[in-house]
């Protein structure tokens, strides 16, 4: 089995993702010396692997305790990270302690959002064990929960000590939430590695399969690495999402509308794959983006059975969505948008006859499209 891989993370707190097999030997390292006690947050789907975590924390002379959340986005909420922070006082953990998030994407939103609120900050490692947590949320810094008026409007900046992402766990990985994960993925292939584009688009139907074959592994092991490094590369310059970062929201305007107005019971990446369509229609029709690229957004998702479409009669409450959205500043709403693939721009209050027309192109009759869910 070939030697994990090691993407730096630089900035301020530098870290390393670690991506391989078999990586728990990897987390007293990324811990560091100083640390004794170590809160373990899991979903309770994974209580089982969290306690083989716990055991050999303590073999390795740490004291560990659990803390079980809800599935999914349930885990996001002021109530839960209550819990969390209640489960650190009884146990006394101190500032040179630190936080271990084991789960998906929201866990590990939960998990950060703790650990940076503890005592004002202590360490966290992350170790996502979803395509989407390994690509997106584990990595950057940016943790969060959310409110009744949105997602992720409270958090904070918040970097880990470092990020395991153990690509044993896709094995297991439901089909619909290994292609969830890939929306990400493309999405860094469209704003700065094309090769992540021709490696879907040369893969599609093995990377959507109900089983992972060894040799599907590595190719996600290829897209794993590109993507972790292409967000790699962002976040170290800019952290507190000041500029640069914001690229890395293509495709989110929308798609955080559409999880808050279906409640969020639709998969993340669902709905970025409409948000990702959504803005590449905006740019064309902003005279910013040829007609073959937005088709290759169409063919390219449709290929791993991401929906491309929403229906078209929720317009006006996504608007609303939007404009509350962190991203928008005042009444100015502000869309990542494409002038190519690797050109990410910023296109900022559009038109509202522009914004229509765009939505006009993904609108569907109610009823007309199976959704991935």
């Amino acid at each position: 089995m070939t030697a994990p891989t090691r993407i730096p993370v630089h900035g301020d707190q530098p870290y390393d993702v670690v991506v391989g097999h078999r990586l728990l030997g990897e987390l007293p390292g990324l811990l560091g010396p100083n640390v004794r006690k170590v809160l373990v947050v899991h979903p309770g789907a994974l209580a089982t692997s969290a306690e083989a975590v716990r055991e050999d924390l303590v073999r390795e002379g740490y004291e560990a305790v659990l803390a079980e959340v809800p599935e999914a986005e349930e885990a996001k909420s002021a109530q839960v990270a209550a819990f969390c922070w209640q489960v650190l006082g009884q146990a006394d953990v101190t500032r040179s302690d630190a936080v271990v998030g084991l789960g998906g994407g929201a866990t590990t939103d939960l998990a950060g959002f703790v650990a940076a609120t503890w005592l004002r900050g202590i360490r966290v490692v992350q170790v996502p064990t979803t395509l989407l947590a390994m690509v997106d949320a584990a990595v950057g810094g940016k943790t969060g929960i959310n409110t009744a008026e949105g997602k992720n409007l409270v958090g904070a900046f918040h970097p880990p000590a470092g990020v395991l992402c153990d690509l044993e766990t896709l094995r297991t990985l439901p089909a619909h939430d290994r292609v969830a994960g890939l929306a990400e993925v493309v999405k860094a292939g469209f704003i700065a590695d094309e090769r992540i584009l021709e490696l879907v688009e040369a893969h599609a139907d093995a990377l959507r399969a109900a089983e992972l074959d060894d040799a599907t592994l590595e190719v996600l092991r290829e897209l794993v690495e590109r993507s972790v490094a292409v967000k790699a590369r962002v976040v170290g310059e800019d952290l507190r999402e000041a500029g640069l970062r914001e690229v890395l929201n293509y495709g989110h305007t929308l798609a955080h509308a559409i999880e808050q107005v279906e409640r969020y019971q639709w998969r993340h990446g669902a709905a970025v794959s409409v948000g990702m369509v959504f803005a590449a229609e905006l740019a064309r029709l902003a005279a910013r983006l040829d007609d073959d690229v937005v088709a290759r957004h169409r063919a390219v998702l449709t290929s791993l059975g991401l929906p491309v479409t929403y229906r078209g009669d929720r317009w006006e409450r996504l608007l609303t969505a939007m404009r509350r959205d962190k991203k928008a500043r005042g009444d100015l709403l502000r869309f990542v948008v494409l002038d190519g693939i690797g050109r990410p721009g910023r296109l900022e209050g559009p038109d509202p006859a522009l914004l229509a027309a765009a939505y006009a192109e993904i609108s569907r009759e109610v009823g007309g499209e199976a959704v991935l869910l």
